[in-house]
């Protein structure tokens, strides 16, 4: 294995194969392009000469550079064409039938020491190794699209992979600015493994017509600061090739969270597979074409039809991070806020925290400091909820107890004046029941926040079934002038946002708990490959394991799933007084301040 992997052979110039080429030819390394389509290769070669004529342009890249790489690359339409690589990648079609003649016909083309490895995401490396005479030499070698530009790269080992050929994979990654993670053969690896259980969730959420398809993936983005949403990715990634995967999984697991959502097979075997095929679960200009155009499900323009009622005037009831972050919010935008907790002192306390974070504004040129001055002078603050009078919305944003919440909306009943909204911004409890605590249950409704809340520009809105009409198209006014965005969900655990992100954060916890691979490689997987902004080990430490605990019993109570229980890992931790960065250590230790 002393042979540096100077010449590879690409087999398969799809996207995927078409991004690999270009990353090893631009790094110095002779590619053999084969596809048993000659158009295929012809566009791949254009596609290509496309990109690095951008990253000229770019100057990521010079003239030069250019033409010598492009001079690297040589399409064949014949497998013979391979003799001559030291490292042979294939991508075609995610079929075992098809990698499996592959891989057999290979046998008879390569030199001995040839490593051949397969880019699957869905299919098991063991069993494709199996069909070669030398299956020590077969590893799994899994780019993420697009492979320019995304740095993870799942190193693949099977029981049968010899540890030379997974050291010489892994030294070629490195040289081409990739970031390896080593991992087993199991469906999905990795990043996959944990993404593809949430797209499949997203796709069953919209099916269930819980919330239509512009407000998921607006969630998911503004809620989590994810690239992208679910069900534009799922477009991305072809609902065929999502389907597939997770049928892999499925296989596997036998956990319901895998099972492909119907919609999927409804949409693949109507053709409608996404980008590629201009329709989806969204519809695009043309296929291959990443421009959505209207379609019968795309939302009117014209707003709410119905009129809403005028606000004026906020409560905001609580003292901590997330009422005063709502109450600065309110206030910003020219609304009269009364900021109310139990007692003078602590309201108090939090007026005095707005206005740090405003002259933290200030500092940053983000406001002048007259407007500062004003915003803070409409909070006034109050120990009591009887300076909810004459507000026209009551928020509350107290401890995430339901005995808690219900006894506070008992008490904006008896205080506040008719035609008032009463909210509540839990992000688990039913808000039905805070609504029964209540004579005008009509009049209540969630507005989940997301903290911080000045920072954080989404508002989860969740109607029971006894919110009126206009109760609900006030609040998507009053989110309009906050300068939030609403999305709409019905009354039931995680609303839209947690319901989607604490499985995939559970089944994370379940990766390192089976040992499957280490917290660092989870964590560099997501932020690699999926382009998260914090690893799922991160971000558990940054909420804190009681309250990510707390909410996937909340889910796992509602949804009777198996696959939701809470993961024994993180019970443990909770219960040995390990709940993150608050306390200095949750799955990872941190320098107490």
């Amino acid at each position: 294995m002393d042979t540096p992997l100077n010449t590879v052979a690409v087999i398969g110039l799809g996207t995927m194969g078409t991004g690999i080429a270009e990353v090893l030819i631009r790094a110095g390394r002779e590619v053999i392009g084969i596809d048993i389509s000659e158009a295929a290769a012809v566009h791949a070669v254009t596609a290509i000469e496309a990109s690095t004529e951008r990253a000229v342009r770019r100057e990521h890249l010079t003239e030069d550079e250019r033409q010598g790489a492009l001079a690297r690359l040589r399409t064949f339409t014949d497998l013979s064409a391979a003799a001559d690589a030291d490292l042979v990648i294939e991508v075609a079609p995610e079929s075992y039938e098809i990698k499996q003649q592959i891989v057999r016909e290979l046998d008879g083309v390569v030199r001995p020491e040839t490593i051949i490895a397969t880019g699957t995401n869905a299919l098991s490396v063991t069993r494709l190794a199996a069909e070669s005479a030398r299956p020590e030499r077969v590893l799994g070698l899994h780019f993420f699209n697009p492979a320019p530009a995304m740095k993870l790269v799942e190193v693949v080992s099977s029981v049968l992979t010899a540890p030379a050929a997974v050291a010489a994979v892994t030294e070629l990654a490195y040289a081409l600015g990739k970031e390896p993670v080593a991992v087993g053969d199991r469906p999905g690896f990795v990043a996959d493994g944990l993404l593809f259980g949430y797209l499949n969730q997203a796709a069953a959420m919209y099916e269930a017509k819980y919330a239509s398809r512009e407000d998921i993936d607006a969630a998911m983005k503004l809620g989590c600061g994810l690239p992208m949403g679910p069900l534009a990715l799922l477009d991305l990634i072809g609902v065929d090739t999502a389907r597939t995967v997770l049928d892999a999984m499925y296989t596997e697991s036998q956990d319901r969270l895998h099972a492909p959502a119907p919609i999927l097979k409804q949409l693949s075997e109507a053709g409608l597979t996404g980008r590629k095929s201009g329709r989806g679960f969204y519809s695009y200009q043309e296929p291959g074409s990443s421009v959505v155009v209207r379609d019968a499900l795309t939302p009117l323009e014209s707003g709410q039809q119905i009129g809403g009622r005028e606000i004026r005037s906020v409560g905001v009831a609580g003292s901590g991070t997330m009422a005063s972050g709502i109450a600065e919010v309110f206030a910003k935008a020219g609304y009269d806020v009364v900021l109310a907790a139990r007692s003078e002192e602590k309201a108090e306390k939090a007026k005095a925290r707005i206005g740090k974070s405003l002259s933290r504004s200030v500092e940053k040129g983000r406001m002048t400091a007259e407007t500062a001055a004003k915003t803070l002078d409409r909070i006034a603050p109050a120990g009591s909820y009887d300076a909810f009078a004459d507000v026209d919305l009551a928020l509350e944003a107290v401890a995430e107890d339901l005995e808690i919440k219900q006894q506070l909306f008992a008490a904006f009943d008896k205080v506040c004046k008719p035609g008032a909204i009463l909210a509540t911004t839990t992000s688990s409890l039913p808000v039905v029941a805070c609504a029964r605590a209540t004579s005008r249950p009509g009049d209540v409704i969630g507005m989940h926040f997301f903290n911080p809340a000045p920072a954080m520009k989404l508002v989860e809105v969740v109607r029971t079934v006894l919110t009126t009409d206009e109760v609900h198209a006030t609040v998507r006014e009053v989110c309009a002038t906050i300068k939030k965005h609403p999305v709409d969900c019905g009354d039931r655990a995680g609303f839209i946002v947690n319901a989607l992100l604490f499985p995939y954060l559970n089944n994370a916890i379940k990766m390192v708990e089976e040992h499957y691979a280490t917290l660092d490689d989870i964590d560099a997987a997501m932020k690699l490959g999926g382009g998260y902004p914090m690893g799922p080990f991160e971000l558990l430490d940054v909420v804190g394991l009681d309250v990510s605990l707390a909410i996937e019993k909340v889910l796992h109570s509602e949804f009777r799933d198996p696959g939701l229980a809470p993961a024994p890992l993180l019970e443990h931790l909770v219960a040995a007084g390990c709940l993150g960065r608050k306390t200095g250590r949750g799955f990872r230790e941190y320098a107490r301040r």
